[in-house]
Parts: structure tokens; sequence; C-alpha cells
């Protein structure tokens, strides 16, 4: 019999909904602490900019059990994402076991001999403290604010300029009128400089430190879901753990592939224009692809032809009165300077002694499975292993974390074994594939597949793969075929 926990689900995202699910249908008393008032994470509507909308097709952002409206477009925007999540709780009940407003500060091991957690919680001005056997962590990649500041903020804030973060920009009637400065070279930062464009400001300039690739919507005609989700397409990408047999199957491959990426990059210099803008990546695309790739936002690279958008490769250097000034010597007008700066990727909360543990001297996590660590017991991620499908991700995670705390997975790693493979990834992130070291080294992309096969496998699941080859060769993750290999995993209930 699997002893009933008490487990604190910390997050109301994407993430935190997966695992209160998770834990809940399995017979666990769970409890939920969300810090805002509104359950969605980086999809509550007072944390989104206008505008915003899914880098993923609705079909590949969805719970396996919950397809997103037919009636919602191929990239849902923001406010549409916000409900879905909402009609996902509603389906499973789960605003039954949250606590809104309600901020962990500390989280340290239980003395009262037991295992586990006590988390320090703060709500409505009151402090108290609750023993968890078990904390699902599930704040993600995009929790709290990255903030800069650089020489001559204060003086150009006290003059009538405004900085901000990308998501406190709220209101396109931020930018009428004035001349806006982006500074970043994410999708976030793109979808800004389009805004601000479309919404009547007096110039746009978009800054960024590097050409990156990016990939539109339809690459040469062709929803990209049907390019780069794709398994086949997957392995030809330098995997970790590879077999000797995989190893000599990819050196005699490897012509092809090379000739298949190059005409991609053909392909995206040509539909961009990206010689023009002087915008080509240094980076071989095969290398760089990760969970920091960015999609093209649609009117960016025709705002750069009729010039409602001045893109600058640079850097902030320090401000002036109604002015930036940049690296390149370049003096910008600037009322409106957005920093489109990305999030910290951290855990605060939780004791120092046990961080050091966790997080090695260069930012990599030391997780199994992208989730786990041996040496932090008690406790794992949700959402950690970020994705193209994220929410996919999430549940796949969950689902499989369930069963960690329980010990019911087909295949229990020892101690040993998950230090073995922490190691074994921590070295191919370094030698073998930098690019996924972005994010701390918590991202799965472009390795689904790979990655979902794990879990299943980890699980137990007597199915694996869809039953037509060609489909689970040449097509993208089908959230509802998981939902089915899930069910095939052996069922328990706590109690």
């Amino acid at each position: 019999m699997v002893k009933r926990k008490n487990v604190a689900v910390i997050g109301g995202g994407v993430s935190g909904l997966a695992a209160a699910k998770a834990f809940d249908e399995r017979g666990h008393r769970v409890f939920g602490f969300e810090r805002t008032h509104d359950f969605g994470g980086v999809w509550e509507l007072s944390r989104s900019y206008p505008d915003v909308q899914t880098q993923s097709p609705k079909d590949l952002y969805c719970y396996t059990d919950l397809p997103m409206p037919e009636d919602y477009p191929e990239w849902p925007k923001g406010p549409q994402v916000h409900a879905y999540l909402h009609s996902y709780a509603r389906k499973h009940e789960l605003t039954r076991l949250f606590q809104l407003n309600t901020n962990i500060l500390s989280m340290d091991r239980r003395t009262d001999g037991k295992s586990g957690w006590t988390l320090t919680i703060e709500a409505a001005g009151q402090v108290r403290q609750q023993d968890f056997d078990f904390v699902a962590i599930c704040t993600g990649q995009f929790s709290d604010k990255n903030i800069i500041s650089h020489p001559g903020q204060d003086e150009f804030v006290a003059e009538g300029g405004q900085v901000m973060h990308s998501s406190e920009y709220t209101d396109s009637n931020l930018a009428r009128g004035k001349h806006v400065v982006v500074l970043g070279g994410s999708k976030s930062a793109t979808d800004l400089v389009v805004n601000a464009a479309r919404n009547g400001a007096k110039s746009v300039t978009f800054v960024y430190r590097e050409p990156v690739w990016r990939v539109p919507y339809f690459v040469g005609g062709i929803n990209f879901k049907r390019l780069l989700y794709m398994r086949a397409q997957e392995q030809q990408f330098n995997q970790w753990g590879k077999s000797p047999l995989q190893r000599v199957i990819a050196a005699v491959l490897k012509p092809l592939v090379w000739l298949n990426f190059r005409g991609l990059e053909m392909m995206l210099k040509t539909q961009l224009g990206l010689k023009k803008w002087n915008m080509v990546p240094d980076v071989p695309i095969e290398k760089d692809v990760s969970c920091s790739i960015p999609i093209v936002t649609p009117g960016l690279f025709e705002g750069f032809k009729d010039g409602s958008i001045r893109p600058i490769q640079g850097t902030y250097d320090h401000y002036e009165k109604g002015h930036v000034v940049l690296t390149t010597g370049d003096r910008v007008p600037c009322d409106l300077s957005v920093l489109a700066v990305g999030w910290k990727l951290g855990i605060p909360y939780l004791a120092q002694e046990y961080l050091g543990k966790l997080i090695e001297a260069d930012g990599q996590y030391r997780v199994y499975r992208l989730s786990v660590n041996p040496d932090v017991p008690d406790m794992g991620f949700v959402g950690f292993n970020s994705s193209f499908c994220t929410i996919l991700s999430a549940e796949m995670i969950a689902n499989w974390l369930v069963r960690y705390a329980d010990g019911q997975l087909a295949n229990q790693p020892t101690a040993r074994q998950m230090n073995d493979n922490i190691e074994m990834m921590l070295h191919w992130k370094r030698n073998e594939r930098p690019a996924a070291q972005v994010y701390g080294g918590l991202c799965s992309a472009p390795f689904h597949f790979k990655h979902f096969d794990e879990l299943l496998a980890d699980m137990g699941a007597k199915v694996r793969k869809r039953a037509n080859p060609l489909a689970e060769q040449f097509s993208y993750p089908n959230a509802q075929a998981f939902g089915r290999f899930l069910a095939s995993t052996p069922q328990y209930q706590a109690g």
C-alpha cells in the first residue's frame, strides 16, 4: 500500500495545475500555493503584454485530455490561453486545492524526525509554518523578473523618461506618441517592437546583442510544426546517451544531415532577408536550436522594410536626457525604454545548503530527468523540463514525479544511477551540445520524443508509440496519443 502524502504544489501556472491534478488523482492531499490573485502563471492577464501569443501551435500546447477549443486560432492569444487554463482547472476541480495570494518565504527540512519539508507561508499578512511529506516546485523559468539598470537611469526617469520590464508593458497606449527603445533579442522583444510600431509610437528601435536563428510560423509556406517537431528531424541533432551503433549511423549520415540544415538555413535567409539586415547568426542552426530559439513575430521584418522599426546590434551603454546611448555609439531618442531581458531562474526560498547540492558553480542544475536530485530528497520540479510543447512536457513530468515520489516507477532509480545519469548529462551539455545549457540546462527541446520516451519507459507504459509508424516518425507530438500512453502505465491509489 502506498502511503498517502501531504504534498505542497508551489505555483498555479501550467505546471502547477498539471502537478496538482497528477498528485490529487493518485489520492494524495494536495495543498497548492499561488502567490498572485489568479491561476495562469505567465499567462495571468496582469503579467501579459499586449498581443502576446503562443510560440507553439494550439495542438502542441495543450493537456492530453483537453484540446484547445476549435475556434481558437492556430497560435492562441494570451487571454485565450488564460481561459483555457481556467477550463482545465474547472474540469479537474483544481481550484479547491489552491490558496491564492499566498507566498512561500522559506523551505527547510523537517525537524520532527520525519522526512519532508517545512514551508514558511505568508498570506493575508500572517506567517505560518506547515509540514509536508513532498514538495513539487512548479514555478517554472519565468517566475521572477530579471531587473537590470544602466548608468544615468535615475536621472533619465527623473526627467520624465520611463524604464520598465517587458512584463510591465501591459497597455499599447504606453507607446503612443513616444520614442520607444526595446532591449532584447527574444520573441517578447520583437512582439513589443511590432506592437509599439502599430500603436502610434513616434519611433521604435530594436536593440539586440547578437543575431539568432528565428523561425517563422510558416517556413516556405509549411507550418513549422511539420518541419522541426518530427522525431525524424529530432534524430538529426546530437542527442545524449548515444550507443556505439547510433554514433556510427550518425557519422555515416552526417553529410546528409549537414545538407538538410544548410537547406533550412538558406530558406530562412531568403524568406526573412537576413543578409540584408546583417542578421545571419554565426552558429549553425543545428547547434543553436533550444528553448531559447524565438519564433518570428509577424510584422517584424515588414517593420524593418518600411522603416517603422529600426534594428541595431549592440546594447545599452548609458542613458542621457531623452536618449539611450548604445555601445555602438548610437544616440537613440528614447521616452520609453522596455527591457525584454527575461527572467531569473532560481528557488529563492530553498535553504542555501540544498541549493549548493542542486546548482553547479556554472549555474547548471543537477537534476535527473530534469526533475529530481537524490541529494535533495522529497521534492521535485514540474515544468523545468521546458520545451516547445510546454504543457505536454509539464503533464508528462508531473505523472512521472508522483510515481517517483511513491516508489511506483517501473524503473525506480537508485541514488547512484541518478547521479551517474546527471554526470553524463552535464558532460553532454558542456562538451557536446553547449546550446543545451540555456536556462540552467533545464530544457528538453529539441529532444521532445527522446525525453518523453525515457519518462514513459520509467513509468512502465505498455504503449509508447503511435500505431502508424509514418505518423510516429514524421509528425509532431500528439497530446491525445500521449494521453493513451499514460493510460497504459500501471495504475494505483495511495491510501
